[in-house]
């Protein structure tokens, strides 16, 4: 196992991990998949177009008008609505590896979604190797 570890500057922060996940893939030489697992309750993981910079603005806005921060939930840290936008984007990623190259389209990117920061984080990396 892998961790990457992360510091977030913002409460609400998108940081792109695909680079550091194209070279560990590449390190690894093999091919199959990798499992990427974010061990917090208020931050994420996605796959998502990763060229347009505005695309990490849309993604954090719309979140926080869907849920937002103030509204009366019961939970008493004052990150229920974090805790909720992690559940919408998901805490685990698989993506397949050949030959050490991370299989992710074109305009792809992988992006770790900050919820209640400034934190300290880490995400952790699990390669499958398959038979090829």
């Amino acid at each position: 196992m892998i961790s990457i570890q992360l510091e977030t500057k913002e409460r609400m922060q998108v940081l792109d991990l695909t680079k550091d996940l194209v070279r560990i893939a590449k390190n690894w030489g093999k091919s199959g998949l990798v499992n990427i697992y974010c061990p917090h309750t208020t931050a994420g993981l996605t796959v998502q177009e990763n060229y347009d910079p505005s695309v990490k603005e849309d993604l954090l806005t719309t979140l926080e008008r869907l849920i937002p921060r103030n509204f009366g939930y019961k939970h008493s840290e004052n990150n229920a609505d974090a805790h909720i936008k992690s559940v919408l984007c998901g805490v685990s990623l698989n993506l397949p590896v050949s030959a050490g190259h991370l299989l992710i389209g074109r305009w792809q990117g992988v992006l770790f979604l900050e919820m209640d920061g400034p934190r300290k984080r880490e995400v952790y990396l699990t390669f499958i190797e398959s038979e090829e």
